[in-house]
């Protein structure tokens, strides 16, 4: 992963990122139905290019997927693409380690695949 890609750490974020950030996540429909972040915006990386519009150019969007590689990938293209964006170092594993809350949609268990 390149140096130049922004980042943000699961510690510096106290349960959640702020209201004024979004939380981007570019993980498979199935990684999102097994759990995900609470109020996150999903957006699979490979629909990402299409589905831009969908993303506020205001506002700061913090990504996230499973450990943090494809999330850094996906960074790097909002960046170079004009988005105030910053990958979230470990993805979903480390925010779940933290403590931080993961949800799903159809109340079952949450867990991060």
């Amino acid at each position: 992963m390149p140096n130049s890609v922004p980042t943000v750490s699961v510690a510096d974020l106290t349960g959640q990122p702020p209201a004024e950030v979004v939380l981007l996540d570019v993980r498979e429909q199935d990684e999102w139905d097994a759990g995900h972040a609470p109020d996150a915006v999903h957006i699979p990386m490979g629909e990402l290019s299409a589905r831009l519009g969908e993303l506020p150019d205001d506002a700061p969007v913090y990504v996230i997927c499973r450990s943090g590689g494809r999330s850094a990938r996906v960074t790097q293209y909002l960046t170079v693409n004009g988005w105030d964006a910053s990958n979230v170092e470990g993805g979903m594993q480390s925010w779940a380690a933290a403590g931080h809350p993961v949800v799903t949609d159809s109340g079952t268990a949450p867990q991060v695949i």
